[in-house]
């Protein structure tokens, strides 16, 4: 019979594992560990991730019911204290590189024209409890962080994230995101700033938001209109030359705006610089804006990132970086083994076999059973 490692092990061998080692000596992450690797926290908190695991305790009983399976993963099952000392101490950029770089290694091999970029920017608050109040202090008795993300709706996953207290306002992370020159941003009312809407517009890229409703607009021409469609005008015009404390607009260029009424009945004021694109296309583009939040709805209720295992700055952005990671393999292992079955199905079927001895693209057939005695196999074939 043909051996199989466990699904785990098929997951984890999309990480560049020799990539990751030396993200770990260029961070010092090993240095002067004597329990546990960073490598093997890594493994440990992906396997919490896709169990569903909500403590650490909870991590610990299940690596070590399966601490035979982990050999071929290289790793060790952790105790609770180990791995809570890990999460807390060790530094939280290893993990947040190792996805950028494997972001980057997945981007070399399906990238298209930059012009055909779409990029959608959102965030989506992550609640924490009282015990975070010393870096995640919202509101009197209130906690929390906020997960900020640049998200590719073709490729259906994130690009790049940033992790803040809630009360960091979205524009602040947004002006330390990388800029594709060429591409489509889409985003939304957090991010209203006509500054960095001229180093987007500067850097050649078409912007897709939606004006304020106290945002006046200098008109200087008018388009035309398809009678029936949800786009109810479409102008040309100069936003105002003054902004907040008498300060100088530094975005001059026309841009256009489109009135859009919704499927549920509520009319928009999309705005663009694109002048040229047709009016259902600026509107469709505004309209991608839910499949992040269909990413955020995923990571938080099927990876469980709404529970945190940590309560430190450190601890919380390392959960959310491997939370992403987890992500990224299963998306990938999803398009290697070119199932019928949805991303979602998909997932649930690697958390329900995560570490059985099967190949990723088998999930629904029962485990093989292993007789070992041949009396095992006499009553097997002659049951009682």
């Amino acid at each position: 019979m043909r051996h199989h490692n466990s699904v785990l092990h098929g997951l984890t061998k999309q990480i560049p594992w020799a990539a990751f080692d030396r993200l770990v000596d260029e961070h010092g992450a090993d240095w002067r560990t004597r329990k546990l690797s960073t490598k093997s926290q890594l493994i440990a908190l992906i396997y919490g991730q896709l169990a569903g695991a909500t403590s650490l305790r909870e991590i610990e009983a299940g690596l070590s019911s399966h601490h035979t399976r982990l050999y071929h993963l290289g790793a060790a099952s952790p105790s609770r204290s180990t791995l809570a000392d890990a999460n807390a101490k060790r530094p939280c950029d290893v993990f947040a590189s190792l996805f950028a770089l494997m972001i980057g290694q997945v981007e070399r091999g399906v990238r298209k024209k930059i012009g055909d970029a779409v990029r959608l920017i959102d965030s989506t608050g992550l609640p924490l409890s009282s015990l975070s109040a010393g870096w995640a202090s919202f509101s009197a008795g209130v906690c929390g962080a906020k997960l900020h993300v640049v998200y590719d709706p073709e490729a259906d996953r994130p690009l790049y994230f940033q992790v803040t207290a809630a009360n960091v306002n979205d524009i602040t992370p947004a002006e330390a995101m990388p800029i594709e020159k060429g591409a489509t941003y889409v985003f939304d009312l957090g991010y209203y700033d006509f500054t960095w809407w001229a180093d987007l517009d500067a850097a050649g890229c078409r912007i897709v938001t939606r004006f304020k409703k106290n945002t006046p607009l200098a008109i200087v021409a008018e388009m035309p209109v398809a009678v029936g469609s949800p786009v109810l005008s479409d102008k040309i015009g100069h936003l105002p030359a003054r902004v907040k404390h008498g300060r100088k607009n530094p975005f001059r260029d026309p841009v256009r705006e489109l009135r859009v009424m919704t499927e549920a009945g509520k009319e928009l004021r999309i705005l663009t610089n694109d002048l040229d694109a047709p009016a259902d296309e600026i509107a469709g583009l505004y309209k991608r804006r839910w499949q992040v939040e269909l990413f955020f709805r995923f990571v938080k209720q099927t990876l469980k990132i709404r529970h945190f295992l940590g309560t430190s700055e450190n601890a919380v952005r390392i959960q959310v970086a491997v939370a992403l990671i987890a992500f990224l393999l299963v998306r990938l292992a999803h398009a290697a083994t070119k199932t019928d079955d949805s991303p979602l199905t998909f997932t649930r079927l690697v958390r329900a076999n995560l570490m059985h001895r099967r190949p990723l693209d088998h999930l629904r057939q029962p485990p093989p059973t292993i007789v070992r005695d041949p009396r095992q196999l006499i009553l097997a074939l002659n049951p009682i």
